[in-house]
């Protein structure tokens, strides 16, 4: 099956979901992912091209990395200070030109 591009002023299936998809990507990463997958299939069903919801794939799942590597690296810096924390103890202490307020 070939896809084919839609002819001006006619809609296919997929295309308002496409875009739905993909302006949803980029506030709710995951969900706008999933949408645009949805509707890049309804459109190759029905045979056309769905760029939208391709764009749109490609946006969510980026920002789905990004996410998860910025939730990483925030949790392993506050692992390291609530490990520090553990070994001083409650209090205010400076280390190496840092301040550490532990509760």
């Amino acid at each position: 099956m070939t896809t084919q591009p839609a002819p001006a002023g006619t809609t296919y299936p997929g295309k308002t979901l496409g875009i739905i998809g993909l302006i949803v990507a980029f506030p709710f990463n995951l969900i706008g992912l999933i949408i645009s997958i949805v509707a890049l299939v309804q459109s190759k069903k029905a045979g056309y091209k769905n760029t939208p919801a391709l764009i749109g794939i490609i946006v969510g799942a980026v920002l789905v990395v990004v996410g998860i590597v910025v939730a990483i690296i925030l949790v392993s810096v506050f692992a390291g200070i609530f490990a520090a924390c553990g070994d001083l103890g409650p209090g205010q202490h400076y280390v190496d030109g840092v301040t550490y307020t532990c509760s």
